[in-house]
Parts: C-alpha cells; sequence; structure tokens
C-alpha cells in the first residue's frame, strides 16, 4: 500500500487550503498511491481554536466534503482530511476527519474524542468531543485502517480498540501545538501506538508555525519509515502490511495481554 501524507499549512481561507490539498492529491496520484491524507483542520485553522471555527463548520454533505468527494473522485484515490462538523450544539461543533473513497463515497467520519484542554488551551469551549467512542475504521486495499485524532495519542485505549476492530493502519491527523518537549513527545507517541499494537501509524500533523509539522510514518516495530521537517511538505510511504503479520508474531500481544 503507498500512501501519501499532505503535510499542509492551512489558514483561515477554506477555499486556499481545498486548492493546496487538490495539489497535493493530484501529486499523490501521480505517484501511485492509494490514499491521500491530511492534517487535523485541514480545512479551516488558526493557532487557537475559537468562535470562527464554529461558524466555519458544515454539515458531512456541505461544501467542504462534498469538493473533498470531487477531489477523491477525480484523482481516484482516497482522501482523509479534517473538517469542522456542524453539531446539536450552536456554540460547539465537531472535530472530524472524513474519510472519502474513490468514488466520492463518504467511508468514515471521525469525531475526535479526546479535546485539547491543556497547557492554556481550551478545545472543547468550541468543539464538542464525540458522543460515540467506539473506533472508526474503513476498509482500503484488502486491509482495515483506523483513525483517531492528535491528542488522542495521548490516550493508549483509542489506538489498542482500533487494532481490536482489525485496524493494520492507524491515521493520526493532528495539529500538534508547539512548545518545550513538544516535538520528542509527538515522536514517541506515534511510534509507541505502533509498537503496542503491532501496527502502522501515520501521523500528519500541520506544519509550522501552527504545529510543528514533523509527520510521522512507523512501521509496526516502532520504526520511522518516513518523515518530514517543520514546513510545508509531501511525504510518499510504501506500507508493506506483512511486517504487521511478522510484528504480531514476534510479539503477540493481544493474546498475552491479561489487563
Amino acid at each position: 500500500m503507498r500512501i501519501t501524507l499532505g503535510q499542509l499549512a492551512s489558514g483561515p481561507d477554506t477555499a486556499a487550503n481545498l486548492a493546496r490539498m487538490e495539489e497535493v492529491a493530484a501529486a499523490a496520484a501521480d505517484a501511485g498511491s492509494t490514499l491521500a491524507v491530511f492534517p487535523e483542520y485541514a480545512s479551516y485553522e488558526k493557532s487557537r481554536v475559537d468562535s470562527s471555527f464554529v461558524a466555519a463548520a458544515e454539515p458531512l454533505d456541505g461544501d467542504v466534503v462534498r469538493a473533498l468527494a470531487a477531489m477523491a473522485r477525480r484523482h481516484r484515490i482516497t482522501v482523509v482530511a479534517g473538517v469542522i462538523e456542524t453539531s446539536e450544539e450552536h456554540e460547539r461543533a465537531y472535530n472530524t476527519i472524513v474519510a472519502l473513497d474513490p468514488t466520492g463515497s463518504l467511508v468514515a467520519a471521525y469525531r475526535k474524542i479526546h479535546l485539547f484542554d491543556s497547557q492554556g488551551f481550551h478545545e472543547s469551549r468550541h468543539i464538542r468531543p464525540a458522543p460515540d467512542v467506539g473506533p472508526v475504521t474503513f476498509p482500503l486495499d484488502g486491509t482495515v485502517v483506523g483513525l483517531l485524532t492528535c491528542y488522542d495519542l495521548r490516550f493508549p485505549g483509542v489506538a489498542r480498540a482500533l487494532a481490536d476492530a482489525g485496524a493494520q493502519v492507524v491515521l493520526a491527523p493532528s495539529s500538534w501545538v508547539p512548545g518545550p518537549g513538544k516535538t520528542d513527545q509527538w515522536d514517541v507517541l506515534l511510534r509507541a501506538r505502533a509498537l503496542d499494537n503491532g501496527v502502522f501509524v501515520a501521523g500528519v500533523s500541520q506544519a509550522e508555525p501552527v504545529s510543528i509539522g514533523r509527520s510521522i510514518v512507523a512501521g509496526p516495530l516502532g520504526g520511522v519509515l518516513g518523515s518530514c521537517g517543520p514546513a510545508e511538505d509531501v511525504l510518499t510511504v510504501d506500507l508493506h502490511l506483512g511486517a504487521v503479520t511478522d510484528a504480531r508474531r514476534q510479539f503477540p500481544l493481544a493474546e498475552q495481554r491479561r489487563v
């Protein structure tokens, strides 16, 4: 499976963000990838989540998701991206990751479970946490792909639930807030979730200055298969899915787990 990560520098101009995603999706298709993955808040981003995110929110049949669906159809590729979805509350929206298959069909929508109410940030003031905390997956190229978002990486049970649901590849679209030690934490958490569960983990983050960039693809034994620097970038990596079987044969953690 060949995948492409689009490390964006998204801003509050949704049309410009979609145009940049279009460029990356075209490049991904030209490179032979079957999957293009974009960060959390790919369609609308600022340095802090505020009420403008709620104003930018749309239902999953709105203009943004329709544009992503058309992109997927045009390039015959699966597109995964972070959007802002309207919720049942007027003051808060959902932070949602959508997956559109090459026909443009919405095959998965994951609402962020754990909101970033840390280090002086209060995401939950304007974003509603997912009411359903069950694993969200979709099929791709004969395997199962799971979704989580950013801060969810700090909660090992999210990735574990995806692995238990059959995921061999876990995508982690993120906008990892900069700060002392944050780059090391990002690296460790992505690689740990891969190693914990014997899965590939692809973490694609927003670029500097809003985020740290440094998108990473980690293999099922925790090794780094590809990475980006802090600036806007595109990364294409081949995932050899037999490595999942090999890792789980060496370390049959799911069978040995007692707690």
